[in-house]
């Protein structure tokens, strides 16, 4: 069956999302794979948002990273990178200027990703602010739920004040940076919290293939 002829979703731009995602992965994941995940992410993220008005965007932006997880789980084919997954309660301070940060300074030698044991509806205030601060783009942040094909495709897994919930993956490097929560902190805490996970990123980095 092909993308086109599959039954309507509920939305029909998150079906014409699914069709363009089913032809990213032609040959790789089935146009029924793609639109069940593109679903399941929809309700993930709609489940905890407060504002529905870009929810359609963001499921498919969470659904290709998920289908990009799934293939290298699978061993499809990839860039090889090191794949490094931030994990924090909520995906909304820590785990994101984690993410941000890694991806700006490691310039493409790693697949970057973050997630929340229990994800809230938006990223906090000043997280966007703080990094633009430090010359990194903060666009499209979102919270996202922790899902297992994310896990299990990652290299590194870094937590971050998720406790008990935090996932335990056989085979895995495994860090857990102890860093302040921003949760409500004032801008001057969370600069600062910013720049204790650059410093844990300097050294995450030293760590790394050149």
């Amino acid at each position: 069956m092909s993308a086109a002829s599959l039954p309507l979703l509920p939305d029909q731009r998150l079906a014409a999302g699914a069709a363009r995602l089913a032809t990213r992965h032609a040959g790789r994941f089935s146009a029924e794979t793609v639109q069940a995940l593109l679903t399941d992410s929809y309700s993930l993220l709609a489940s905890t948002a407060q504002v529905r008005t870009h929810l359609v965007v963001l499921a498919e932006r969470f659904t290709a990273e998920r289908l990009d997880a799934l293939a290298h789980v699978q061993g499809g084919p990839g860039n090889g990178l090191p794949r490094v997954l931030f994990v924090c309660s909520h995906n909304a301070g820590r785990s994101q200027l984690a993410a941000a940060l890694l991806g700006h300074r490691a310039a493409g030698r790693v697949t970057v990703s973050s997630a929340g044991t229990h994800p809230a509806a938006s990223v906090e205030p000043f997280i966007a602010q703080v990094l633009t601060e430090a010359d990194v783009d903060a666009a499209g942040a979102f919270p996202k739920p922790l899902t297992d094909e994310v896990v299990q495709a990652a290299d590194i897994v870094i937590t971050m004040g998720c406790g008990d919930a935090c996932p335990i993956v056989p085979g895995r490097r495994y860090l857990d940076w102890p860093v302040a929560d921003p949760d409500g902190a004032p801008l001057a805490v969370v600069r600062g919290i910013r720049d204790a996970i650059d410093a844990h990123i300097t050294e995450l980095l030293s760590s790394l293939p050149a």
